[in-house]
């Protein structure tokens, strides 16, 4: 049996304004119609009939809950980390995950926010894989190189094989200048490091524990006083907390004498920055890849992304030129991998912009900051059909809900009524209510707040479906 793991945490930071730390890129429609997530899960089709086990930050737990609902697609659990511990912990958690009840799949790991090109190329990479990974062996999957890459470490093969399709690896290296990449590529035996992996779950944990004992130990603690709630499974969080910090590739992967390397071409791509996302992007005639609103005139090479304006781009070659909400990002493809310096420069400030979009996601819908001032606040609100923000109160802040559409049933200090389209409601401060869209399509309604302090933290929540308390 072949259990898929989707490792769904990560930032995406190189993709920033696009990609924020609430809201990063594998939950993005980046490539094609379908969130990279959704297309990870897509991808499985056919190949395995055991729903994916998911791993994700708790953060993003609804988001990722909704993006399965989306598919229709069913999930082997998802799996909450408190805080982020790098892969090897994430992978044990799998690991463990899978063995509880007696049984010890094959765990194919591959993360949420790559692109694969050719499903049935890589079903059948993963298909050679498993014949190693059922003989006991720790299989990564190395992709096969068509350039020089300085943006991905490197595996070089080693002895093949008994089939052929298969080798050993003879080393891990790490990120290479230019001239070495060059020669990487000449010699023909070195792989892109694509971070995938198939193994048995047993086998994965013994290695673990021989070279990593404290991360074994820790996930062992951290999985064996858990708490469900929905299709989440919630850890130990201060035994997770001591587990120290490390990737499978350093934990694992370097020290085995078990590890195989299976090729993959199969056009993949891990979107690490913007260049990437322009390679795997349609292009016109003169290379320009765009999204949204876009005119370009006597421009080459350059990626546009516009998420509400119109871009126009005249004259230019190799940018990146970003719009959304509340942020414009341009650079020069060359130094596009540098935005993550802006988003330290963001958080050392402690501006938003680091972390939340104008536009966020709540597992009631979504709302969007139109406009601010000192003591007042504009919002677009959109609630599910059937969905219901939390009984709550506040101390500091009025609100007046104005619909826009659909049919609101809206509770204030527990006397109920209906708000239909062109209507309004008042809440005054510290009045405790609720908001819930009794309607068959979205309900949208503007929110304007009004106060002296106006955060989202002035919520005391009494009753949430979503078990949220903050």
């Amino acid at each position: 049996m072949i259990l898929p793991v989707i490792m769904a945490g990560g930032s995406g930071s190189r993709l920033w304004p696009l990609s924020r730390s609430s809201y990063p890129k594998q939950f993005l429609k980046l490539h094609g119609e379908n969130t990279l997530l959704q297309e990870t899960l897509m991808r499985l089709n056919g190949l395995t009939d055991t729903p994916p086990l998911l791993i994700c930050n708790e953060e993003h737990r609804f988001i990722a809950a909704e993006q399965l609902r989306a598919l229709n697609s069913a999930n082997s659990g998802i799996i909450l980390e408190p805080v982020g511990r790098n892969t090897a912990p994430a992978i044990a958690l799998a690991a463990f995950q899978a063995i509880k009840n007696g049984d010890d799949p094959l765990l194919l790991v591959l993360a949420a926010d790559h692109v694969i090109e050719d499903t049935k190329a890589f079903h059948n990479s993963v298909e050679q894989a498993a014949v190693f990974a059922k003989q006991g062996k720790l299989v990564t999957f190395g992709i096969v190189a068509n350039k020089p890459e300085t943006g991905y470490g490197y595996i070089q093969r080693g002895e093949p094989l008994e089939n052929g399709q298969g080798y050993t690896v003879k080393s891990f290296v790490e990120k290479p200048a230019l001239a070495k990449a060059e020669e990487y590529l000449a010699a023909g035996s070195y792989y892109w490091n694509s971070g995938m992996f198939i193994f048995k779950a047993s086998k994965y944990l013994a290695e673990l524990k021989k070279y990593k004992p404290e991360i074994y130990k820790a996930c062992e603690l951290a999985l064996s006083n858990t708490e469900q709630d929905l299709d989440f499974t919630r850890l130990d969080i201060e035994e997770f907390k001591k587990c120290p910090d490390d990737s499978i590739d350093y934990a694992v992967m370097e020290k085995t004498e078990d590890a195989v390397v299976v090729p993959l071409d199969a056009g993949w791509n891990d979107i690490g920055g913007f260049s990437a996302l322009w390679e795997v992007s349609k292009q016109c005639e003169n290379g320009n890849a765009s999204y949204g609103d876009v005119i370009e005139i006597d421009s080459k090479n350059t990626f546009a992304f516009s998420e509400d304006k119109l871009i126009a781009i005249v004259g230019v070659e190799n940018l990146v030129v970003v719009s959304t909400k509340d942020a414009v990002l341009v650079t020069h493809k060359d130094k596009a991998q540098s935005v993550k310096q802006i988003v330290n420069q963001l958080k050392a400030e402690g501006r938003t912009e680091a972390h939340i979009h104008r536009e966020v996601y709540r597992p009631w819908g979504k709302y969007d900051s139109i406009d601010k001032g000192e003591r007042f606040q504009v919002k677009r609100i959109t609630v599910k059909p059937g969905a219901k923000l939390s009984v709550q109160m506040h101390h500091h802040r009025a609100e007046h809900w104005v619909v826009v559409s659909g049919t609101a049933k809206v509770t204030i200090d527990g006397n109920e009524q209906l708000v239909t389209e062109n209507k309004s409601v008042y809440i005054p401060i510290t009045a405790v209510h609720a908001l819930e869209n009794v309607g068959m399509l979205d309900l949208e309604l503007i929110e304007v707040q009004s106060g002296s302090y106006l955060g989202e933290d002035d919520i005391v929540r009494f009753e949430d479906r979503y078990g949220r308390v903050k």
